[in-house]
């Protein structure tokens, strides 16, 4: 089974009177391109983090955001008392040594806005518990990703095996017209010669060069090869993840028969079908790009 390279993963706990959310989102890349956004608390297991999300995901354009979301109560600042009362005393000592009123009703507005008066408390030091949950939320956010990359997946493989059926169903319908074609070829040469009399013509030679001629335009063995990268590429599929790159090169191969099925193709309606099974086989490159 295949996995897509989309996908998005959230997960949240709970711990000291904090929500602790971790959010992961990927799309297509060649290699893993993982950007990080860490709440500063947990920058220490920064490394950690990126161990992870590494060895599950492998390729990808990855966010991946830790953060912190605080309660009304915990994310209150605190008054610094202390600092508060030596602000007031100050105020006071000077307002009496220069003959001025003290704010008296305006004490609070006043003194609020000073430095360090409201101080927010941070723990600075992770602890073992709080980085267990966190950890935790780390992985079942990347666990949702994982779900989410083997649905899209799944949805990539039917359409995969839709447009390799459609194009193996293309292939069996230019059969009826090779015979046919080598017959008009035939009809076409011998035509434009009887069309100069005062040509001589060597028939033995000239069966020699038509045999010679038709052999260039033979497609059978473009036929067996897209036949059999038609089968590799199921193979390939059912294999297991991680074969983007190998489906891709598989595609690459598939084109390289069709166009040259096109060149050989001198009659309208094999030219016709080669358009449609281009057709088809530009989706699944498009779509391929997405695999793992």
């Amino acid at each position: 089974m295949i996995l897509s390279m989309t996908g998005y993963g959230k997960a949240s706990a709970e711990f000291g009177g904090k929500k602790i959310t971790a959010e992961i989102k990927s799309l297509n890349s060649k290699a893993l391109d993982l950007q990080t956004r860490i709440a500063p608390i947990y920058r220490e297991k920064e490394m950690d983090i990126r161990a992870m999300i590494s060895t599950e995901l492998e390729r990808g354009k990855v966010d991946f955001s830790l953060y912190i979301e605080r309660d009304d109560a915990s994310a209150a600042a605190s008054i610094n008392r202390p600092i508060l009362k030596s602000y007031m005393e100050q105020i006071s000592s000077i307002a009496n040594e220069m003959g001025i009123d003290e704010p008296e009703e305006q004490w609070f507005p006043t003194l609020l806005r000073l430095p360090d008066v409201l101080t927010k408390t941070e723990v600075t030091e992770l602890s073992d518990e709080e980085w267990q949950v966190a950890h935790g939320v780390v992985a079942q956010a990347i666990a949702r990703l994982m779900d989410f990359r083997r649905q899209e997946g799944a949805a990539l493989e039917r359409k995969f095996t839709e447009k390799i059926d459609n194009i193996a169903a293309l292939l069996e319908q230019i059969e009826p017209y090779e015979s046919a074609r080598v017959e008009k070829i035939r009809a076409r040469i011998v035509d434009a010669l009887n069309s100069i009399p005062e040509v001589q013509v060597d028939r033995n030679r000239l069966e020699q060069e038509m045999i010679y001629y038709i052999e260039k335009l033979d497609i059978n063995e473009e036929k067996q090869r897209l036949a059999n990268h038609l089968r590799y590429f199921r193979e390939t599929m059912q294999s297991g993840h991680g074969q983007g790159k190998k489906l891709g090169f598989i595609a690459q191969e598939m084109g390289r028969e069709i166009n040259t099925t096109g060149s050989k193709s001198n009659i309208a309606e094999m030219q016709n079908i080669v358009v449609r099974m281009k057709d088809e086989l530009e989706q699944i490159k498009e779509q391929v790009l997405n695999v793992m």
